[in-house]
């Protein structure tokens, strides 16, 4: 009996080890016809699987690997080939978690959806689907990418955060993810600026970037994100957050000290990008905090140390010989070259759009239009401003719907964070609140909103402006867990 036990897991183990070694054989075989990039297909393969198995069993898998993979998407293709869809890679991580939702989720879960933040955005979605009828927008595939920023990754993520992440300590989560990546992006600057760039970045500055990174002789830092310019709001952006916890009365003084810390690496760092605009972030993003806070004599350091910021900047020279101080002065200048070339910009398009209420079609401006409608006038026009684009892309109809529901959203959000009594939750919803407003304002100026990872971080702000009112009781008072949604 034992013998033939022992013969038959002999057999099995022949039979395995033959199997197993007949499958090498073919894989090499395969390898050495197709090359090496099935052999990393090979490699990636199990471990692809296995991810695909755990976000199928825990979806929040999914929504954790598009956030943290949103940092350092623009950063990886100066790094690898260019073959490689970085981009569509996102798209693919949404989609996956969205179908991972319906095998995994509750009924329960299912119906956060309901919410308003879901419809406004679907809403603005339908628009967006709207305008691939555009009769001047022919090219359906400029379309397919350039709608992606403006409202796809929207409309997945605003669902995905209600249901896989509608939780007090998910918004705390959040905050701490948006801090670590940001510190990480400023840490990365500065190897940039005081040990040098890669190969692969600098030839990223040879390909075309260097006619906006290289000012004056002097370098402008992206560290992995898209742009200098889309750097420095998300550093500022987040220099605000960083500020107004450590003002919070709940924090500990290491905490304090750690988020002072914090926002010093963060301001240095959006210096360092060389972009003016992020400075509207700071200054508007803490403007609105000021009114928010109730706080009269708050109001009024506030406004005093602001003001003196304002004026040295505007009235003195005091730091002019450094280059990021001045760079942030010429933000202030209404003279200042590049803010003239932009509004001469914007009365061309003015003639341009008076016959076009629902714009020249999505993809049409900026570089999609270079890309796909190369030799028409708007393909060369530059579109600097995120609410310019909005407007040539989408018409004036577009840009009122936008404009509306970004507005609905902070609304929304700071109504509901004046109702919160309890200080900690207070002080991350106005974080929240004042930097989704200065990204907001910032975004005139450039392309902010839409890209990664600041329209991430935009679109799950809206979501947690609607759903914090789920967590306080009548009286702003937070509720026991297990009485949330009751």
């Amino acid at each position: 009996m034992l013998t033939s036990v022992r013969k038959k897991k002999q057999s099995n183990e022949l039979l395995i080890s033959f199997g197993v070694s007949t499958l090498a054989v073919f894989l090499g075989i395969l390898v050495a016809k197709i090359g090496v990039n099935f052999a990393a297909i090979l490699i990636c393969a199990p471990f692809l699987i296995g991810y695909l198995i755990y976000v199928f069993k825990y979806p929040r898998i999914g929504l954790l690997s598009v956030f943290h993979y949103s940092f350092i998407v623009n950063g990886l293709t100066r790094f690898f080939p260019p073959v490689i869809p970085f981009g569509l890679i996102v798209d693919g991580l949404l989609v996956i978690t969205i179908i991972a939702c319906f095998f995994s989720i509750k009924k329960q879960q299912a119906s956060q959806i309901n919410n308003t933040v879901f419809w406004l955005a679907l809403i603005w979605m339908g628009y967006i689907v709207f305008e691939l009828f555009n009769p001047e927008a022919t090219s359906k595939e400029a379309w397919f990418y350039a709608m992606r920023g403006i409202g796809f990754y929207m409309v997945l993520q605003i669902p995905l955060t209600l249901i896989l992440f509608p939780n007090r300590e998910d918004l705390t989560l959040f905050i701490k993810m948006i801090i670590y990546w940001s510190l990480f992006a400023s840490i990365y600057a500065f190897k940039q600026h005081y040990i040098g760039i890669t190969d692969g970045e600098r030839q990223w500055l040879d390909d075309g970037a260097s006619i906006t990174h290289f000012i004056h002789g002097r370098i402008r830092i992206w560290s992995f994100y898209s742009d200098a310019g889309q750097f420095g709001a998300g550093m500022a952006h987040v220099a605000v957050f960083c500020i107004i916890l450590a003002l919070s009365p709940t924090n500990t003084k290491k905490q304090k000290i750690f988020y002072w810390i914090s926002f010093l690496i963060l301001f240095w760092a959006y210096a360092l990008s060389g972009s003016r605009g992020p400075l509207f972030v700071i200054i508007t993003g803490m403007s609105l905090y000021l009114v928010i806070v109730g706080n009269l004599r708050i109001l009024i350091i506030g406004g005093i140390i602001g003001g003196l910021f304002f004026g040295v900047l505007k009235f003195t020279y005091i730091g002019s010989t450094n280059y990021q101080i001045q760079r942030m002065r010429t933000g202030l200048d209404p003279n200042d070259a590049s803010l003239v070339v932009r509004l001469e910009n914007q009365k061309q398009l003015k003639g341009f759009m008076a016959s076009r209420p629902i714009g020249a079609g999505i993809g049409t401006g900026g570089s999609w239009g270079d890309r796909f409608y190369k030799g028409r006038w708007l393909s060369s026009v530059q579109l600097d401003s995120w609410y310019v684009k909005i407007w040539v892309e989408m018409g004036l109809v577009g840009l009122t719907l936008h404009l509306m529901h970004l507005f609905i959203c902070l609304g929304v959000g700071i109504y509901n964070t004046l109702r919160i009594k309890d200080p900690q939750l207070k002080t991350e919803m106005m974080a929240l609140c004042a930097g989704y407003f200065g990204i907001m304002f910032a975004s005139y100026g450039n392309q902010i909103l839409g890209q990664n990872p600041t329209g991430y971080v935009m679109y799950m702000s809206m979501a947690y402006f609607f759903i914090c009112s789920k967590w306080v009781n009548k009286d702003g008072n937070i509720l026991p867990v297990n009485q949330v949604d009751k």
